[in-house]
């Protein structure tokens, strides 16, 4: 089985700042460093390090080859990735010392995949696979058609947020990934909580106070504390996440024991600084034992 991500590839500009800055303020920031990020490519590093086959579906520009090979340091299928005439994507991320961030992104190549690249991308999936997207590319509803088609679960992590994305795949979706403030503004266009959307399986994560799991074949919610940690970083905890949770159910784990796992290694994230590059592998999260 395998995890088939399609997401966006960026370059993270990190800048350490005392407190994050407010409008027209001008702040010096205390250390610097790139690294490789973009949503996509942490969920599909992170579902790597669980243990999953994970091939990515993206593009970088010509400046990108950094970013391609670091995705294959990190054991993810990067056959799928696609070099275009446009900038590798890119974020600029202030963090404070409370580990809090704010971000600014420039889409680049992240927004160039066509209909043709996505679907040779999946020629070989089946039914046995999974497809995994966020909302830092173009092409979303032809990826989740084709997937859907081809009888593969489809799990959308729904973020950055735009509630016309998430209803235009709603109906394709068998997993869907918010957080709080994003279930309540799903629930504000839609008029229907999380716990009666038309997916199958809906998690609500809820930061330091953990998770919501929804399934709605049973009418069943499961609520799940987090791991109690210092955090110095939450930039890619949520991505982590996922693409544990994902990692999980792709070797047959339930889905509790998958969220469990998720967690943990969330968990153990925010106790990091960066994105991709040091986001924990399945034996450092199997080791680390934090109180609930």
């Amino acid at each position: 089985m395998a995890i088939f991500n399609l997401g966006s590839i960026n370059a993270d500009l990190v800048y350490r700042v005392p407190h994050l800055p407010g409008a027209g303020e001008t702040l010096a920031a205390r250390s610097f460093s790139r690294g490789l990020g973009g949503k996509g490519a942490n969920m599909s590093v992170a579902a790597a390090r669980a243990g999953a086959r994970c091939l990515h579906i993206g593009a970088v520009g010509a400046d990108g080859r950094w970013a391609v090979e670091r995705l294959m340091e990190y054991g993810v299928d990067t056959r799928p990735v696609a070099t275009v005439d446009d900038v590798t994507g890119n974020a600029v991320i202030a963090v404070d010392d409370a580990g809090e961030n704010n971000i600014i992104i420039l889409p680049g190549a992240n927004r160039a995949l066509t209909e043709d690249h996505i679907a040779r991308a999946l020629t070989e999936a089946t039914e046995a696979d999974s497809f995994l997207f966020q909302n830092e590319t173009n092409a979303l509803r032809i990826g989740a058609e084709r997937a859907s088609a081809r009888g593969m679960r489809v799990a959308h992590a729904a973020a950055p947020f735009d509630a016309a994305s998430v209803q235009q795949v709603l109906p394709l979706l068998d997993l869907l990934f918010l957080n709080e403030v994003e279930a309540a503004q799903l629930a504000e266009a839609t008029g229907t909580e999380a716990a009666s959307l038309p997916v199958r399986d809906i998690i609500v994560t809820l930061g330091s106070k953990g998770c919501r799991w929804h399934n709605t074949d049973s009418g069943e919610t499961r609520s799940f504390p987090a791991f109690k940690v210092s955090p110095v970083d939450s930039t890619g905890a949520g991505d982590t996440f996922t693409g544990y949770v994902m990692a999980g159910l792709d070797r047959g784990m339930p889905m509790e024991q998958a969220i469990r796992l998720a967690s943990k290694a969330g968990a153990l994230m925010v106790t990091r600084m960066g994105a991709a590059d040091v986001i924990p592998d399945l034996k450092e999260v199997q080791a680390f034992n934090p109180p609930a």
